[in-house]
């Protein structure tokens, strides 16, 4: 068995039905990571010796006839914001080193353990998840598996190239205006953000409350959904989570995608972008004989009001660290907390109040449509440390643009999939699909029956493996 390439789900079937064992599996990945993470810097912790305790734990249920879970055995880690008992919850910070350890696992590990998942370790990321590179000035750049000298996007930049690279094959990262979709679309694998408050955040460091999702990164579409089935249901420890029954997705994937409305975002998501990322979206589009065109009206301020809310809300909750040690921020996030924390407070309320009638106008584009097709990013990954791009003439800003068609979307909490598209010698892209709240299943649909075309797939980067250019 392939450790490197396999899916979770095929892991899992392995480990359950005695071909591998949990332990062998474990090993094989940290094996991987102690040869290979030097080259992408994903992981900031590993937990190598809780991994082999628990994977131990799994093999003797399996013995004793018990079912460890729909996970058993499967290697997984999480983006370094999430807590994990008896290690320090680092959110990509040098501050945070000191902070006391985690008494408790986040309710989302909890949930992947309990499904028999093994943690592995902690993924590198922005700093306090405000950024869209994952260049951190404390841990390190986190390196594209597809091109070792490119940026993995952010925040999530750890979570997606682990899998990528194939070190695990499931991750975990956060969303607040496309930490998880960025990322996904510049490695070449699935990245998905659900509804708003679906998941639980419970033990995981906040950078905007109203804006902030959990999510998972895979490499097939069914990876994805089983996944998100473990995570669902409610929790009291998270004020936000929602207490709406789960509804499974994985037994929907063979559904027949016919009933589906599916459009193109127009206007604002064909503007600003290279003609590939545009292209991606026809490729898709083309492949499911989607020919409807929708508006979603007034995007452009809803990325505007989403910096304003995001700044404001991430420097209120760092105030005192900015009062305390403002010299062990990184540079670039602490100018921006700072900048946040001068917003006018009529700009705040402003921007909240644009919030909701934005989402009345996208609640009516949904009564036409089911799915919506558009850009996960304007480019594909830029390289490290570079400031600029020309596009369309006009010189712009890398890092704020990565979100440009992101933003409007996790500003009103819609569930969102980003699905890789690999360009043949050039670098990946990535395409969302975007659904009203609660349609996690319509999008999940989809995707299987364009990965079913072989539209859409995310394989193992071995290339890069061999690469000394780090």
């Amino acid at each position: 068995m392939n450790f490197d390439s396999a899916d979770a789900i095929t892991i899992s079937t392995a480990v359950r039905k005695g071909k591998t064992s949990a332990v062998e599996v474990t090993k094989a990945a940290l094996a991987r990571i102690a040869t290979h993470n030097h080259l992408f810097n994903c992981f900031t912790t590993i937990t190598a010796e809780t991994a082999l305790t628990d994977a131990a734990l799994i093999d003797r249920e399996i013995a004793q006839g018990n079912h460890p879970g729909v996970l058993a055995g499967v290697p997984f880690a999480v983006k370094n914001l999430f807590d994990i008992a008896g290690f320090t919850t680092l959110a990509g910070s040098k501050i945070n080193a000191v902070n006391p350890e985690a008494t408790q696992d986040a309710t989302a590990v909890a949930k992947l353990k309990q499904a028999g998942a093994v943690l592995l370790g902690a993924l590198n990321m922005d700093e306090y998840a405000y950024g869209f590179v994952t260049e951190n000035s404390h841990y390190g750049a986190t390196h594209n598996p597809h091109d070792l000298q490119r940026v993995a996007g952010g925040s999530s930049g750890g979570s997606a190239a682990a899998v990528a690279a194939g070190l695990v094959p499931l991750t975990l990262g956060s969303d607040t205006n496309g930490s998880i979709r960025v990322p996904a679309a510049l490695c070449g694998v699935f990245g998905f953000k659900p509804t708003y408050g679906r998941l639980s955040r419970a033990g995981v460091a906040l950078f905007s409350s109203s804006f902030d999702h959990i999510g998972p990164f895979a490499r097939s579409v069914q990876d994805i959904a089983t996944v998100f089935d473990v995570l669902q249901g409610k929790d009291d420890r998270d004020p936000i989570c929602t207490k709406r029954l789960p509804e499974l997705c994985l037994p929907q994937l063979k559904q027949d995608i016919s009933d589906i409305r599916i459009a193109i975002a127009a206007d604002y998501f064909t503007k600003g972008a290279e003609p590939a990322a545009l292209a991606a979206v026809q490729k898709v589009a083309d492949a499911i004989e989607v020919t409807k065109y929708v508006i979603i009206p007034e995007a452009h301020r809803a990325r505007a009001a989403a910096f304003v809310i995001t700044a404001s809300e991430g420097a209120n909750l760092r105030l005192e660290k900015l009062r305390l040690h403002p010299e062990d921020f990184d540079f670039a996030t602490r100018d921006r907390f700072l900048a946040g924390a001068l917003i006018p407070s009529s700009w705040y309320l402003q921007a909240q109040r644009f919030r909701r009638w934005y989402r009345d106008r996208v609640r009516e584009v949904f009564q036409n449509v089911d799915v919506i097709l558009a850009p996960t990013t304007p480019i594909s990954a830029p390289l490290i440390g570079q400031q600029t791009i020309i596009l369309d003439g006009e010189e712009i800003l890398v890092r704020p643009h990565l979100g440009l068609f992101t933003q409007p979307l996790s500003f009103i909490g819609l569930p969102v999939l980003s699905v890789p598209i690999q360009c043949q010698n050039t670098l990946p892209l990535g395409v969302q699909l975007i659904a009203a709240p609660y349609n996690e299943a319509l999008i999940l649909r989809v995707a299987a029956a364009l990965e079913a075309k072989g539209v859409v797939s995310a394989p193992v980067i071995l290339n890069a493996l061999n690469s000394e250019a780090v």
